[in-house]
């Protein structure tokens, strides 16, 4: 009872020195509200007001229905323009596509040749051409055979696939930015937080003032992991509730008291390491550095930004002692795809084993830095 009440009195004066912090608070607001909202809907995957010229050679009723196929918003309104000007336009970044229709398409078409449509792109707007090129070349098959025809072609098939989207019907990537900001925000900021809590202390000379009391360096590490833990995950709870399911009207499927159960476990291995980075920078400024060289593959590695499927099976493997796998799994689970715990034990499991290995080791290099300060 002694040590449990140890570490809630110094929990609270942890808690106590953070809301005197302003731009820590600041940055855990942010991260929760703006940053959650801009990552769902300001970087959208798919084409959207994409710029296209179109230089008509033919002049014929088939290049004018694809001109005016091209419209918002997937497409900024087409611009006829000649072809001296395809490169000048590129160059300087007017359009992102350039379709030049060749002189006598219309007639070659009818005909039953096979006439070509050049497309000119600028492939330094990545995302945009890489997308892009799959739209504009449905779209001018789709208006030629219509052409051609006279209406869609219906082809009967031997076997019909039948599609069924599940999950997310809409294919609407909002719903998997806005939990996956949480969950990147979630690993962020345990980190952020108790690192930079121990920093402090070094800075301010706080920390000989507890060398002096009759703590041990377990108690004073317990304290940092559960305050800071808990910050992090009242902000995140009230992030899911009130930013992902109220303001963009994300659907979470599972229950969120289990995700937050296993959100506890996850926080239990980061803000362990968040006290093991801590206890190696000598100031923030350091800290900033090994943050960018640890947060970085915990997040892109771990499955919240491409399927690890597709990651080579060295990385997927060695990616199986990260907390943030096993996280990123459960939290897809639970809130995308409504699972419960039978389905979600195993990363459980792996959380509490991984957790347990990352706090003995931040308590040893605690221990040694507290002993050295002595």
């Amino acid at each position: 009872m002694h040590t449990l009440r140890n570490i809630f009195h110094l929990g609270i004066k942890e808690l106590r020195s953070l809301g005197r912090d302003t731009l820590m608070l600041m940055l855990i607001l942010f991260a929760f509200t703006g940053q959650v909202y801009l990552a769902a809907t300001g970087l959208p995957s798919s084409l959207n007001k994409a710029p296209i010229a179109i230089v008509d050679e033919d002049r014929s009723q088939l290049s004018t229905r694809i001109f005016n196929a091209f419209y918002p918003p997937y497409f900024l309104a087409p611009v006829i323009i000649d072809q001296y000007a395809t490169d000048p336009g590129l160059d300087v970044g007017l359009y992102t596509f350039v379709l030049d229709i060749p002189s006598d398409f219309q007639r070659d078409v009818l005909a039953g040749r096979r006439p070509t449509v050049q497309l000119n792109i600028d492939a330094t707007r990545m995302s945009q051409a890489f997308i892009g090129n799959s739209y504009i070349q449905n779209i001018i098959t789709g208006e030629v055979a219509d052409f051609v025809q006279g209406h869609r072609a219906i082809i009967t098939l031997p076997a019909e696939l039948e599609v069924r989207v599940r999950f997310n019907p809409n294919l609407d990537p909002m719903w998997f930015g806005a939990v996956m900001q949480v969950i990147n925000s979630v690993t962020m900021l345990s980190i952020i937080l108790t690192g930079a809590a121990l920093i402090r202390e070094r800075e301010h000379g706080t920390i000989e003032h507890l060398l002096v009391m009759p703590l041990v360096p377990f108690e004073i590490m317990m304290a940092k992991v559960w305050a800071m833990g808990l910050v992090v995950v009242v902000m995140a709870t009230a992030s899911i509730v009130f930013v992902v399911q109220d303001l963009l009207r994300v659907p979470i499927e599972g229950s969120i008291g289990l995700f937050v159960g296993g959100m506890m476990l996850h926080l239990f291995a980061t803000t362990s390491m968040g006290i093991f980075l801590g206890t190696v920078a000598r100031s923030m400024p350091q800290m900033g550095l090994l943050m960018i060289v640890s947060l970085l593959p915990l997040q892109m590695l771990s499955g919240s930004i491409t399927p690890r499927e597709s990651m080579p099976e060295l990385v997927q493997n060695i990616m199986l002692m990260a907390p943030t796998t096993h996280f990123v799994s459960l939290a897809q689970a639970i809130l995308y795809r409504g699972a419960d715990f039978r389905i979600v034990w195993p990363e459980f499991l792996a959380l509490i084993a991984i957790g347990s290995i990352f706090f003995l080791l931040a308590l040893a290099r605690f221990r040694k830095a507290i002993s050295s300060m002595a």
